[in-house]
């Protein structure tokens, strides 16, 4: 297969995949794109929040009931 073949093709990847990816390994565009490794999971900030919303919830139930329709 062809490498404007595989461009053209756009199930390619289904039909040939090994194909592909050495298409990919040898592709100059590809490697010079900049890389850098993201985790934005590692260390989640929602961790820290449960904390707030307990003593927020806390204080809202000790306030008492005001009855706004009268």
């Amino acid at each position: 297969m062809q490498t404007q073949d595989l461009v053209a093709n756009p199930f390619a990847l289904m039909l040939n995949p090994a194909e592909v990816i050495q298409a990919m390994e040898r592709s100059d565009r590809l490697e010079r794109l900049q890389r850098r490794v993201c985790r934005p999971l590692d260390k989640p900030l929602i961790a820290h929040v449960p904390a707030a919303f307990d003593d927020y919830d806390h204080a809202i139930d000790a306030e008492p009931e005001t009855d706004l329709g009268e």
